[in-house]
């Protein structure tokens, strides 16, 4: 299963619908030097994300994009994929988290993002873990500029179905007050 962009809402997924190899493809997003500024004077002050004359001192073409803001943005791409709104849980964390190449102002990134593998709860039946390759890339090179393997927790539709289900026998066995 590839899925490209979606619009027009979610596409529902729980944990149960995924399988290692499946791929999610996002739409892209172009970085403005505006944007930039703005992530790194709130949040990554260097003075390469600031500035051109330090980001040239540093040995860079012009100054880049934090890489905390890459991160971002590219879960930003992904999320607005909405595959599991209904089904996302707090996630355990990011694991592998590699900035490969610099995001300079102007340039056009997308997120490719592949099942690694799917990790049912043992304690916790109603959940599992999805373990994703994140994978970000500048368009006009197609070259990967950041690598990062998040570990989704996710609802099981399975326990979500078999919850309303003891929800209703409880009610019919109380006469309808759950």
């Amino acid at each position: 299963m590839r899925v490209k962009s979606v619009k027009n809402g979610m596409v529902d997924l729980y944990f149960d619908d995924l399988r290692k190899g499946q791929i999610f493809d996002t739409p892209t997003h172009t970085i403005t030097r505006p944007e930039i500024l703005a992530f790194a004077e709130e949040f990554d002050p260097n003075p390469f994300h600031l500035g051109d004359s330090a980001a040239v001192s540093a040995g860079l073409p012009s100054l880049i994009a934090s890489g905390f803001h890459t991160l971002s943005l590219s879960f930003r791409l992904f999320f607005e994929l909405h595959l599991w709104d209904a089904a996302v849980m707090p996630s355990p964390g990011l694991d592998k988290v590699r900035w490969l190449k610099p995001l300079l102002p102007g340039q056009t990134i997308r997120v490719r993002a592949t099942v690694l593998e799917t990790l049912s709860s043992k304690s916790k039946p109603d959940r599992g873990i999805v373990r994703m390759a994140h994978e970000t890339f500048e368009t006009s090179s197609n070259e990967a500029i950041l690598y990062a393997e998040a570990m989704h927790r996710l609802r099981r539709r399975d326990a979500l179905l078999s919850n309303e289900i003891q929800t209703r026998d409880t009610r019919s066995l109380t006469g309808g007050s759950a």
